[in-house]
């Protein structure tokens, strides 16, 4: 049985040409229709929850059902039914003031918020689910259609999308598009009327310039290499409790995991017994642990592996975090212990690239500002953490820093607030979503300005001819 003829450009084309006239003859999106998307899209992850876990397990070669419901179907669920909940009020148009004196006049200013039209939507494979579905309620809330190209990666999942898709929208609402790197290429290179990524800074390159053919704007969520810096004035024994529950969940495969800590000189002893202890607490085994991701594919476990090879051979002490003393050289799924590379120097893969596994760089510091001068000395990252309780330091570090966002006394939560704007900034990404900051980035904010019939009279002094016929 031959397989599946990949999608060409030409057959994504008309589909998009499809949702554009469809988006065209549908004028004004009513919130009723909005929400009826929206609610289509719930009740998708609420059926299909369970097989969508299991396709993301099968996947992943293993990965625990109770986080990918967490994280990615009730991840994507919550921001759908907030989307939902305000998306009446978000439509509502918004008043502004006019220049004086024609205010006075009756002149009225406002600003409505419309759809775009189309919006692409690559989505990645570490969260596949989560990162395809989460985007939908700013689109859908905004009133757009969608294209989706989800990571070949997670192939299973992916066919299991376009199928839950195909079951609740009709194409010319919700397409999806499953196929190789030539798929994406083609994808991006699609006149959509905004394309929103969600991956890595490499292939955001690509993604840019394959947009840029038909100026198309672009949305890039991407990573980096987020820092965590530790103040002397923390409980050493929760932050190092939260860090390792953030570098462990999905096995550290997330663009917001914490990928190098920055701690005092004389506290590296004490945090590593803390990470010990607390990664003992949540997997006392690692191996056959149901609640521990593996790596996704050889590929990168071969790249994770090779950090280590490369940390050992230039001098750094690694300390793989192995409660159980477990021998992983045979095993059945590409999984890694938690693993801790102290003194790491700048010439190491480790510190170049970003990690996405659970390897943790530790460096030491003795003055704060030392760690703000490396900080900003390399890329600007989509996440920044401080733990401590010394506000004037704090206010240091986040003032004398640029991170896409920031997280106080923990790791990676600012994304799940969905009030607060989640984007990168500079080679981390370009603009940003969520809540009703997702709204605005799907919407064109049309400004429309009302002359009053008082002025447009009067205005007819300061027209030419200015000087009169002598």
């Amino acid at each position: 049985m031959s397989e599946a003829r990949e999608p060409t450009q030409e057959d994504m084309q008309a589909v998009l040409d499809r949702q554009k006239k469809a988006y065209i003859a549908e004028g004004a999106v009513s919130a009723e229709t909005r929400i009826d998307r929206l609610d289509r899209a719930i009740n998708l992850l609420e059926k299909h929850g369970t097989k969508l876990s299991e396709a993301m397990a099968a996947d992943f070669g293993h990965r625990s059902m109770d986080q990918s419901k967490l994280t990615d179907i009730d991840g994507a669920i919550g921001p759908l039914k907030h989307a939902k909940k305000h998306v009446k009020h978000w439509m509502k148009p918004e008043k502004r003031k006019v220049m004086f004196p024609l205010g006075i006049f009756g002149a009225r200013g406002r600003i409505e918020y419309q759809p775009l039209g189309v919006v692409g939507c690559i989505s990645p494979w570490n969260f596949p689910v989560q990162l395809t579905f989460s985007p939908l309620g700013g689109i859908f809330a905004a009133g757009n259609r969608t294209m989706i190209k989800p990571s070949e990666f997670t192939a299973q999942t992916s066919e299991l999308m376009k199928e839950c898709f195909a079951e609740a929208f009709d194409e010319e609402e919700v397409a999806v598009f499953t196929g190789g790197p030539d798929v994406g290429g083609a994808f991006s290179r699609l006149p959509f009327d905004h394309l929103l990524f969600t991956g890595a800074t490499s292939i955001a390159k690509h993604v840019m310039r394959a947009a840029a053919e038909n100026l198309v704007p672009v949305t890039l969520e991407l990573g980096g290499k987020s820092p965590v810096v530790i103040g002397r004035s923390a409980d050493m024994q929760l932050a190092a409790t939260n860090i390792m529950a953030g570098k462990t969940m999905n096995a550290g495969q997330i663009c917001l995991a914490p990928d190098y800590v920055f701690l005092p000189e004389e506290s590296r002893d004490e945090f590593i017994d803390a990470a010990r202890e607390s990664v003992a607490k949540m997997y006392p085994n690692i191996k056959d642990n149901p609640d521990y991701t593996s790596i996704v594919n050889e590929r990168h476990y071969e790249r994770l592996n090779g950090y280590l090879d490369d940390a050992k051979l230039k001098g750094a002490n690694v300390v793989e975090i192995n409660p159980a003393d477990e021998d992983f050289s045979q095993q059945q799924h590409h999984r890694i212990p938690p693993t801790i590379v102290l003194d790491p120097t700048d010439d190491m893969k480790v510190m170049q690239d970003e990690i996405f596994g659970p390897i943790l760089p530790v460096k030491q510091y003795q003055d704060v500002d030392d760690t703000l001068a490396y900080i900003n000395d390399h890329d600007r990252p989509l996440g920044l953490y401080y733990f401590g309780e010394n506000k004037a330091e704090e206010n240091k570090v986040l003032t004398h820093t640029t991170s896409g966002g920031v997280t106080v006394n923990d790791v990676v939560m600012h994304v799940a607030q969905e009030d607060l704007p989640f984007g990168g900034v500079g080679p981390s990404g370009m603009g940003s979503y969520h809540g009703h900051d997702g709204f605005k980035n799907f919407s064109h904010t049309k400004a429309i300005f009302t002359q009053s019939k008082t002025v447009s009279k009067l205005a007819a002094a300061m027209r030419p001819p200015y000087k009169k016929a002598s």
